[in-house]
């Protein structure tokens, strides 16, 4: 099963900062995590970059059974 890793605000808002999640593409894997997680997970979705096996990726990339997804949101920071 796909291993989902969330990180800052993704992270604080579905409590984990990773799953094992089913889906044989990105947007099902992240429709389960929605369903798992809530809509204040969804809300920082939107905001997410999506990588899978450390390569960005979109919706319709496939995910394999032992596939890292990753999702990262914004950072900000400052000098």
């Amino acid at each position: 099963m796909p291993v989902l890793r969330l990180f800052a605000a993704a992270r604080e808002a579905a409590g984990t900062g990773r799953d094992e999640i089913e889906g044989a593409t990105v947007a099902e894997v992240l429709a389960h995590a929605v369903d798992r997680y809530g809509s204040g997970f969804a809300a920082v979705l939107d905001t997410c970059r999506i990588w899978v096996d450390g390569e960005p990726a979109e919706s319709a990339t496939a995910v394999g059974e032992r596939a890292e997804v990753a999702v990262l949101p914004p950072v900000s920071g400052g000098a």
